[in-house]
């Protein structure tokens, strides 16, 4: 049986951990409602520019100058894994979600003998997928020193694809992250980004669809166009991880600071019968002795 002061070491520790899990829950709670604000902002001019370049493409759909980021090679034999996570962990299953599907992703196209190259951004993705994908990895990316997500970052990984894509070295490019839901709910998506893929023009389906004349012709817009619509979906994609991530991380500490009261409670009920019982032992002891005498 544990002594009085061990027991009071352990209440005074894990009250400790409850100040410390409260006080990342209230930073969580702050910084949620910016990274929410962030992520719900950039969704309707994320999927906006996906209409418009949907409408756009459809009249080149299948042309010989149709841009590569629109077509594709041709082929699917070498796919790029874009992985986003978080840089830090006490954030519930929010990392390990993802990266599950990103590595079920991985086996099932292994297993259809195709190549499979992975790009990491954030350091809880790629410390997994390390240990089970070190050849396949071929990019790493930390975010660690960044205060925030920029277009600026989101750009420069888009780039990055880019010339990937322009010297030959994947055919199809898929990006992974969590799409925010609420603070309970966060979904892991897989969203194909390489070549693009657009959803169905609401007009298109109508009789009277309108016939739009462009200047310059669709070409020259969507070649100028699609490498900029590759950093808005990344981007996209970033501020929709660091809502899920604040979300997760705050119904996670949530959790541990109730745990925390919950531990507190048994440890001072195991405390006081300690006490009670060292107590009531002293006391017989007292007055058995007193009645030797």
């Amino acid at each position: 049986m544990a002594s009085l002061k061990e027991l009071r070491n352990r209440i005074a520790s894990v009250k400790a951990t409850q100040k410390i899990t409260k006080a990342m829950q209230m930073v969580a709670a702050a910084k949620l409602r910016r990274a929410q604000s962030a992520a719900e902002a950039a969704r309707p001019y994320a999927e906006r520019m996906e209409t418009v370049l949907g409408n756009i493409a459809t009249a080149v759909a299948g042309g010989p100058d149709a841009p590569l980021l629109l077509t594709g090679t041709g082929k699917d034999n070498v796919h790029l894994l874009l992985v986003l996570t978080a840089e830090r962990g006490l954030c519930g299953a929010f990392n390990s979600s993802i990266v599950r599907l990103a590595r079920e992703r991985a086996y099932a196209l292994m297993n259809q003998g195709k190549t499979v190259k992975i790009f990491c951004v954030g350091r809880k993705g790629y410390d997994p997928l390390r240990r089970l994908f070190e050849k396949q990895i071929v990019e790493f990316v930390e975010l660690r020193a960044n205060k925030g997500v920029t277009f600026a970052d989101a750009q420069a990984i888009a780039e990055k694809i880019s010339a990937m894509f322009s010297a030959g070295e994947f055919d199809v490019a898929t990006q992974f992250y969590s799409r925010f839901q609420s603070v309970i709910s966060q979904v892991p998506t897989a969203q194909q980004i390489v070549p693009a893929t657009f959803p169905q023009a609401a007009a298109a389906a109508d009789g009277a669809a309108a016939t739009y004349d462009y200047e310059p012709d669709e070409t020259e817009i969507l070649a100028d166009l699609l490498p900029r619509n590759l950093a808005v979906q990344i981007f996209k994609a970033l501020l929709e991880n660091g809502a899920s991530e604040q979300g997760s991380r705050m119904s996670a500490m949530d959790n541990a600071t109730r745990n925390a009261g919950e531990m507190i409670k048994k440890q001072t009920l195991t405390y006081n019968r300690t006490r009670q019982a060292m107590i009531t032992k002293e006391l017989i002891e007292i007055i058995s002795g007193a009645e030797a005498l």
